[in-house]
């Protein structure tokens, strides 16, 4: 029987540039594989079928995907195991900060004809400068489209009842916690809920929160929906469950949403560009705008709602539009780099991977 897989993004391009929460993801893991290697080395299907042959096992992992590149991946987390295999080339920054995680360095790039990649040097430096500036650009643009958003919040900000959302939220606590408790310390996992990639805004909420009850949060900009979360994520670490917090992949501040696996329930942000409706008998909505902001909001400010989503939409199509043209120039250069690949060698790296792996999971059994 396959294993569950859960799918997620531990980097994403954001209004604050590039944000990377990898180390949450590795806490924990006592042995971890750090991949090099340029685009187009191999690394992604290296991790791509490790994690299809765990899973074929019976191991629930962890796939990370990456957001520069819809079809790639940057890691995969075997969390019985505490054992990972990353992509740790740059931007990606892997500094575990638990000592007893034994990192393995592997360079997929040995498998490369070194000759050729050398006479090619002078293009792969100016596809790599390419990529930066449109990254950059990119960034410049989601900083943009921020600023607009807040002014979008600012509206409705001015017409919410505080004490109300309060409220709300004491509601919420004493529903998904009770009473409940427990006498130690939280392991709090941080991710990304979704990421705004070359083909848009992507999530995975319907994998992560399968076989859960799911409370949906309806509401608008600034209707308290990111403040509700990060309230219940605090009351959960207090009370000492493990949990999962999903910060927003345009605005890495906010939070999309909080998952307690142990008291089986996931709430998270359900509007745009993560707009879901009940599909399940258990889902239930929670709509902050009906019950915190003043009726008629939308109605008294039509004019200037409108026209802020018009430069919001228009910011983030923009900024689409570079990571679109960084990945297009990220293929010119895994061209580059596979065409130098000797794909038996990455089979031979991969074989090594994993037989390291059976010989932990021999080890790790063993001291159970």
């Amino acid at each position: 029987m396959d294993g569950t897989i859960l799918n997620f993004y531990a980097s994403g391009n954001t209004a604050e540039g590039f944000a990377n929460l990898y180390n949450s993801s590795l806490q924990g893991l006592t042995r971890l594989f750090v991949l090099k290697g340029g685009p187009g080395t191999g690394k992604s299907r290296l991790i791509r079928e490790i994690g299809e042959h765990m899973a074929q096992q019976g191991y629930e992992i962890w796939i990370l995907h990456c957001a520069a590149d819809n079809d790639s991946l940057d890691g995969v987390i075997i969390p019985k195991l505490k054992a990972g295999i990353v992509d740790g080339t740059a931007p990606h920054v892997i500094e575990p900060e638990l000592p007893e995680t034994v990192i393995v360095h592997v360079d997929v790039e040995q498998a490369a004809d070194r000759l050729q990649l050398n006479l090619q040097k002078q293009e792969i430096d100016s596809l790599t400068e390419q990529i930066t500036q449109a990254h950059n650009q990119a960034y410049s643009g989601f900083a943009e489209a921020l600023r607009i958003h807040d002014e979008w919040e600012t509206i409705y900000i001015a017409s919410m009842n505080f004490q109300l959302a309060d409220e709300l939220t004491q509601e919420y606590i004493e529903l998904l916690y009770g009473d409940r408790k427990l006498e130690r310390v939280s392991r709090v996992d941080r991710r990304f809920l979704g990421a705004t990639t070359p083909k848009g805004a992507v999530d995975y909420v319907p994998n992560l929160t399968a076989g859960l009850k799911r409370y949906l949060v309806k509401g608008r900009a600034g209707s308290g929906k990111s403040t509700l979360l990060k309230k219940l994520a605090d009351e959960g670490i207090q009370r000492g469950f493990d949990i999962e917090i999903y910060h927003c992949g345009f605005d890495p501040n906010s939070l999309d949403m909080i998952i307690v696996r142990e008291l089986g329930f996931a709430i998270f942000d359900s509007t745009a560009p993560h707009e879901y409706e009940p599909v399940h008998a258990t889902d239930e909505i929670v709509d902050m705008y009906s019950r915190c902001i003043q009726p008629g909001t939308d109605e008294a400010h039509s004019d200037a709602i409108a026209d802020i989503k018009e430069r919001y939409s228009k910011a983030m199509k923009q900024s689409i539009q570079h990571l679109t043209q960084a990945k297009s120039l990220r293929d010119e250069l895994k061209e580059i780099y596979a065409a130098t690949m000797d794909v038996h060698l990455v089979d031979q790296i991969r074989s090594r991977i994993e037989r390291e792996i059976r010989e932990y999971m021999v080890s790790v059994s063993r001291n159970n």
